[in-house]
């Protein structure tokens, strides 16, 4: 089985590898296809991560807890689900099922007649990229204990927390 795990990744957090560890435990599986959804969204608060950083955290993620994966990114298409799933399938080497927990993905995908499955949800209220960004722009430290060590590191390295911190100002997500 070659499954496809989609997720924004913004940023790669714990509950994102505690899912990607889950996948992979499911029989017949030894390798998973991360797909970067949202991968030409950048710099806004929902989005503040490049495809490019994406990839690195990720690799450095994965990396780091020693898995098979391979990577692919995924336009966004505004809603046009028919433009998507031809995303899906010519950007992302070939699968035979995908895990999501996204409502939007789970419909595109099931009108295809790909099978979709959820993952478990692992401590969605603090490990979900919305809580983590908000946690960055309020300048909150706990951030740092929701995400993998090197994401962190990686994060701290380019900035990150100061992009999220000024693009939640811009968008009035939080108060300068």
């Amino acid at each position: 089985m070659r499954p496809l795990f989609i997720g924004r990744f913004q940023p790669v957090h714990l509950g994102h590898l505690s899912a990607i560890e889950w996948v992979l435990k499911q029989d017949g599986v030894d390798r998973v296809i991360v797909g970067i959804g949202s991968s030409n969204q950048s710099f806004t608060f929902k989005n503040p991560f490049t495809a490019g950083e994406r990839i690195d955290m990720l690799t450095e993620a994965l990396d780091s807890i020693n898995v098979k994966y391979s990577i692919c990114t995924i336009p966004d298409t505004g809603g046009l689900a028919s433009i998507w799933f031809s995303y899906v399938r010519n950007y992302c080497p070939s699968f035979d099922l995908i895990y999501s927990n996204d409502e939007f993905t789970r419909l595109a995908l099931s009108y295809w007649k790909i099978p979709v499955f959820n993952t478990p949800l692992f401590n969605k209220e603090k490990l979900s990229g919305t809580n983590i960004r908000l946690l960055m722009a309020l300048g909150k430290k706990e951030w740092t204990s929701l995400v993998p060590e090197p994401v962190r590191e990686f994060i701290e390295r380019i900035n990150g927390v100061e992009r999220v911190r000024k693009l939640a100002v811009i968008e009035g997500v939080v108060k300068e």
